[in-house]
């Protein structure tokens, strides 16, 4: 990685170029095996899983240590779980209202009080949790679907009411398959002494509605055989191939049925790789890495496990660049640069970027998990890190690995700039506390936002322009309807309305002749095309440069009319004063800066923006502002300049 970022710079000093985008077939996991080598090498009969058997007392009071009496405390807690029914109006509320929660709910506290009784029976090992957890498998077995009210599009009928006549795989019904699996390979003995039925019923559901489906179905989007220019693919594709996986290894003992099964998530998790930038960076944003490139890394281990081994990518240059993503984007104290629908608060799961950097031989990834890991006492850092909920394999690994993850050195330095050329995302921090971030792109990117050019600055971890994030999914985030909320758009970006316009949604509203150049330290783009034609930009290119002590920002624009005053918005959070003419004052959480500005070109305006929306209100309290400089007069071409200075 660090010699891939020395070629990086150098390129960048004299001012290398690239274009967003573009998917490229790399196959990395097709060019380590084929089929027929994959069948040699595979590990049978569950010979693979690196945890004791349930009859092995000795050996799980060994593996959980200490941590066994909280798994226990945690399984009584669910002995008299009271299992909920989902309703059929709670699918079709999805459909009446948008509301995603009334089903999810519900049906998530039922698959995390399956996991919890798995862990505390297999901590316990008296069989005192064994009835509720049939109790759970059975209620699960009878549901016509495990896949959520909002995913249910992809069933023939595009309805949200589940049908019996298909079953769909997706990001629930394939953690609830995985988490079954294991629950059916630990158990199903325990269930054979109560009822053989027991076990029977849980390996024919799960074989028709994960493992012949998989294999029958090639029409789910996050599969990409059909892959074709312009389609998307995003976290779904490794998460999803990664439960699907898990099942296989768990349930599937013909060597040539498995090796065709797992041969063929190799293919597509290929096209996930294929689509993803060489450069490494999550285009979805921090809080999606562990979902993305995370969960990829998961894939890869099970992989790795399930055939000794001898099927391996993490040496490829482009998986680490992939991991080393999440500690870049981490500006201190819980802030993160976000991007599209990330949050700004997060930093990752410490066990998963701990296992993923020493598979990938990285330092720094290890001693920022190690950091990360510190912010917490290490027994209740386990405790939070142990409750997966339905996600019963990263709970396993973090035991697996938890006593190594406390040997390591707690630490974490941003980098003096970080560039990603094909994602065209921009990291720099200097000496006096500010941290920028900027980005080029595209306006169809992964959970995109129309934030092409936008920029994050902080002071001392603090953020002090903001991007806002996104609210509490519904049926409107996504669909036709998405750019109709505030966030999403534009102009609630830190980016210039240019004659009145936002940008607009689509691949061909970009960024171009994207620039960094790391001995100016300066990130430009041409944001001109990011724009529908009825804002009349011929360019309209805006550049930062950071300093010892500032942010410069300029737009140097040419348009073919000027109809309307340019409008330019910055968003923040804290007390803002527009006073003084010419000179705004922001100060949030004790750090002070002043955005100046020509008053003699611009007005200033402020907007308070609610939010009524706790996922966005429990990162930035009850209101943001809305910062716009108005120009006072029509220019067709010219430059505006502005600076974020220090107080």
């Amino acid at each position: 990685m660090k010699n891939n970022r020395l070629v990086v710079s150098f390129l960048m000093l004299f001012g290398f170029l690239i274009q967003a985008q573009a998917y490229t077939e790399k196959n990395l996991l097709q060019k380590h095996t084929d089929l027929k080598s994959l069948e040699k090498v595979l590990i049978m009969n569950q010979k693979w899983v690196p945890y004791p058997t349930y009859e092995d007392r000795a050996g799980w009071d060994k593996f959980l240590g200490d941590y066994k009496e909280l798994y226990i405390k945690q399984g009584e807690k669910k002995l008299n779980y009271q299992w909920k029914v989902i309703k059929a109006t709670d699918y079709i509320e999805y459909e009446r209202s948008g509301s995603r929660n009334i089903m999810e709910n519900p049906f998530d506290d039922n698959n995390k009080a399956i996991a919890t009784l798995v862990m505390a029976e297999l901590a316990e090992g008296k069989g005192r949790f064994i009835d509720q957890i049939i109790n759970g498998v059975f209620h699960s077995c009878e549901m016509t679907s495990w896949a959520l009210s909002a995913h249910l599009g992809a069933q023939r009928s595009g309805r949200s009411l589940p049908s019996n006549k298909e079953h769909i795989i997706e990001l629930t019904s394939g953690d609830l398959g995985s988490l079954l699996s294991w629950t059916y390979y630990f158990f199903n003995k325990e269930f054979d002494k109560v009822n053989p039925i027991i076990s029977e019923r849980l390996h024919s559901e799960l074989q028709k509605r994960i493992l012949d489906t998989y294999m029958n179905e090639d029409r789910f989007w996050w599969m990409a055989f059909n892959w074709k220019q312009g389609d998307m693919i995003n976290n779904w594709n490794p998460w999803c191939n990664f439960n699907v996986l898990q099942c296989y290894f768990l349930l599937e003992n013909d060597r040539e049925k498995l090796a065709k099964a797992v041969f063929r998530t190799i293919i597509s998790v290929d096209k996930f790789l294929n689509y993803t930038n060489s450069d490494g960076a999550c285009e979805e944003g921090p809080s999606y890495w562990g979902h993305a490139a995370g969960k990829l890394f998961d894939y890869l281990q099970m992989l790795y496990d399930g055939t000794g081994g001898k099927v391996s990518i993490f040496k490829e240059p482009m998986i680490k660049n992939m991991g080393e993503y999440i500690s870049r984007s981490y500006v201190g104290n819980g802030w993160v640069v976000n991007f599209a629908d990330a949050s700004a608060k997060g930093g990752g799961l410490a066990s998963t970027i701990f296992r993923y950097g020493k598979a990938v031989g990285s330092e720094e990834m290890m001693h920022f998990a190690a950091y990360l890991n510190s912010l917490t006492d290490s027994k209740k850092g386990l405790e939070s890190d142990i409750s997966f909920g339905r996600d019963i394999f990263r709970g396993l690994q973090t035991i697996l690995y938890h006593k190594e993850l406390l040997k390591e050195t707690p630490s974490h330095t941003n980098a003096p700039y970080t560039w990603y050329p094909e994602t065209q995302f921009c990291y720099m921090n200097n000496k006096s506390g500010l941290f920028f971030a900027a980005k080029g792109g595209y306006n169809n990117e992964s959970h995109n936002h129309n934030d092409v050019g936008t920029f994050s600055l902080y002071l001392n971890t603090i953020p002090m322009f903001i991007d806002a994030g996104v609210g509490t999914y519904t049926r409107q985030t996504f669909s036709s309807e998405r750019y109709s909320i505030w966030a999403m758009q534009s102009n609630y970006h830190n980016l210039p309305m240019i004659n009145g316009v936002p940008q607009k949604f689509g691949s061909k509203y970009k960024a171009t002749d994207v620039l960094f150049n790391s001995k100016t330290r300066t990130f430009s783009a041409d944001i001109a095309n990011a724009y529908p034609q009825e804002a009349d930009a011929k360019s309209w290119v805006r550049s930062y440069t950071l300093d010892k002590e500032k942010l410069k920002i300029t737009d140097t624009f040419a348009l073919k009319n000027a109809k309307q005053n340019s409008r330019i918005n910055f968003l923040t959070w804290g007390k803002v004063d527009i006073s003084v003419s010419g000179k705004i004052l922001v100060e949030v959480q004790g750090q002070k800066v002043a955005l100046l500005y020509d008053k003699k070109v611009f007005t200033p305006s402020i907007e308070t923006i609610k939010l009524d929306d706790s996922r966005l209100s429990n990162v930035w309290g009850q209101e943001i502002f809305r910062i716009s400089l108005i120009a006072k007069n029509l220019k067709i071409k010219g430059t505006y300049k502005y600076e974020i200075v220090k107080q």
